[in-house]
């Protein structure tokens, strides 16, 4: 059974409206982004789908949690107070209305309006970023998950930055008179997106969450192997970008090298950590061990294919083929099995945590159903094996279609079992009044 660990100073955390309504509002970029990708394998889908369900996909769900994430667990992991409870609100706001009006301009067409959403979207995630810099500033030394989200707020910084340019550039060129193309930019954008932002974080995450949740420590080749990523992963992201920026093959393959093996011992320390964990599996495990599996697959396929055409367009998320390993395999199931403990985390500390002692109390496990946990596990994992099956040996494209109706419908029985702890446990957090709470405990921290 999940238990509140020791280490954790939970009275920093924020109100659990904060977090809970970023988790909701990722949860419906994930129905929607999945359904879209449904919508293209059948031939219905409209305009730009494949920009629109991208962004969903990676900005709106991944990205929107790791927000609500970082705003919850920043404060608890290192004690200190969060900056500022309206940005944390204001920031949501932002980045949904951006988002959602990014993916509508690309679907239908209308390209003109890409600037106005673009900008939405940039305040909030730099207001998000700011916040989180801010409150991580107080800190008087970083640990390893704490470096790993410094560096993602700075990779942010820069990502949102570019994808404001490409949004310009679609109605009026930017690019023609400084040596680069739009689709240099877009391939450097996209590069800091996932390998910069989401894999950093998830990275970070993972060194305090499977050793935590597996109750064992980083040992012997683990601590080597971090080191070795600590240092190699943020400079193989650097030169992947900049490489593809600027068109350097070499410059691509020395980071694609260092990116994709670096990776490599991020799946051995997370597969060790399991292997030796003696607790009973979680929907947390259970999943963490799918993404260890699809990480150490992605990157075996990989280096070679960056190291034989580095710049292939094929090739911008790894291997031909092997963008569904990377995006759902390994951080989709990163970022699911998370969520099945921080809501109902985040739901039990809020509505138990001050009666146990003096009441029965459920655990954390108790809050979800065991049996929908077990279903969506079931749908998804058969879902994207038939997806990297077919994109990896060319299968019909039957597969790929079953395969997506199969997530899709695994994500939404997913997104009923977290959005029933919420029903059941703590209905009113989505419908207070969140922001005059966020204000009324403001610290005064401008």
């Amino acid at each position: 059974m999940s238990v509140i660990p020791a280490d954790v100073d939970t009275a920093r955390q924020p109100p659990m409206t904060i977090p809970l309504r970023h988790f909701v509002v990722a949860l419906g970029f994930l129905v929607a982004a999945v359904g879209l990708r449904v919508g293209l394998a059948i031939g219905v889908a409209p305009g730009a789908t494949r920009l629109a369900h991208a962004h969903l996909l990676l900005a709106g769900w991944v990205c929107v949690t790791i927000m609500g994430a970082m705003t919850q667990f920043v404060p608890v992991w290192s004690g200190v107070d969060l900056h500022s409870r309206r940005l944390a609100t204001a920031q949501l706001w932002a980045v949904g209305v951006g988002l959602a009006g990014l993916a509508g301009c690309f679907l239908f067409g209308a390209f003109a309006w890409l600037p106005v959403f673009g900008a939405a979207a940039l305040l909030g995630f730099w207001a998000f970023a700011y916040n989180v810099a801010r409150t991580l500033s107080r800190l008087d030394g970083y640990d390893v998950t704490e470096r790993h989200f410094g560096l993602a707020l700075g990779f942010l910084a820069v990502v949102t930055a570019l994808g404001f340019l490409l949004a310009v550039d679609f109605t009026r060129p930017l690019f023609a008179g400084v040596g680069v193309s739009h689709a240099s930019v877009r391939a450097a954008h996209v590069t800091l997106a996932v390998f910069g932002v989401v894999v950093t974080t998830v990275v970070g995450a993972l060194y305090q969450l499977a050793t935590m949740f597996t109750q064992t420590k980083l040992r012997g080749v683990d601590v080597w192997l971090r080191r070795v990523e600590e240092v190699g992963y943020p400079l193989g992201v650097v030169a992947l970008a900049g490489g593809r920026l600027v068109s350097d093959p070499t410059l691509v393959r020395v980071g694609g090298t260092l990116v994709a093996l670096s990776l490599l011992g991020v799946a051995v320390i997370l597969a060790r950590r399991l292997v030796e964990s003696s607790v009973d599996w979680t929907p947390m495990l259970t999943r963490y061990a799918v993404a260890a599996v699809a990480l150490a697959g992605w990157s075996v396929l990989t280096l070679p294919a960056w190291l034989a055409d580095p710049l292939a367009g094929d090739r911008l998320f790894g291997a031909p083929g092997a963008d569904s390993l990377f995006r759902l395999g390994f951080v989709g199931f990163v970022v699911l099995g998370t969520l099945y403990h921080v809501v109902p985390f985040i739901v039990w500390v809020h509505r138990y945590s001050d009666r146990l002692g003096l009441e029965p109390v459920p655990m954390l496990d108790d809050l979800y159903s065991a049996r929908l946990a077990r279903l969506d596990f079931g749908l998804v994992v058969s879902g994207v094996a038939a997806v990297v099956a077919h994109d990896l040996a060319g299968l019909s494209s039957v597969f790929e279609t079953a395969g997506w109706t199969l997530v899709l419908v695994g994500v939404a029985v997913f997104a009923a079992n977290l959005l029933r702890v919420i029903w059941l446990h703590s209905p009113q957090s989505l419908v207070g009044n969140a922001a005059a709470s966020a204000v009324d405990a403001d610290d005064g921290a401008g």
